[in-house]
């Protein structure tokens, strides 16, 4: 099972995205503050970190994993609420790989994981 990491600040967005990844195939792992992220990513990368823009340090929480120990490897999305091109280049130049609007699409999240969580069970499974 491939392990999800979600850096996001407002309790009621972590707890209502744990049963929607879960519900992809995701083991689930919240984090309330970059700092908080950049230690569970330090102890134990994930496959694959959503950071939520609004929270403080994101760009920073996004950097510095990048800079841990095979953090180029990982999958780095950046949550936003509304589509603000500078925001989302500045993520880029961080180091996000992708984005993702929220509130979250069900369609468009299974678009983007299905082939990452089919690669992880074939890793699995070899």
């Amino acid at each position: 099972m491939l392990r999800l990491l979600i850096a996001d600040p407002y309790p009621a967005d972590r707890d209502a995205t744990i049963d929607l990844f879960a519900e992809l195939g995701f083991s689930v792992i919240l984090s309330p503050s970059a700092l908080d992220a950049v230690a569970r990513c330090e102890a134990s990368l994930p496959g694959l970190l959503i950071v939520d823009a609004a929270l403080d340090g994101a760009l920073d929480l996004v950097e510095a994993v990048r800079l841990v120990p095979g953090g180029r490897t990982i999958r780095i999305l950046y949550a936003v609420a509304e589509a603000d091109l500078r925001r989302l280049m500045a993520a880029k130049r961080a180091g996000a790989d992708d984005f993702l609007l929220k509130p979250y699409d069900i369609k468009v999240l299974h678009a983007l994981f299905d082939e990452m969580l089919a690669k992880a069970a074939a890793a699995t499974a070899a």
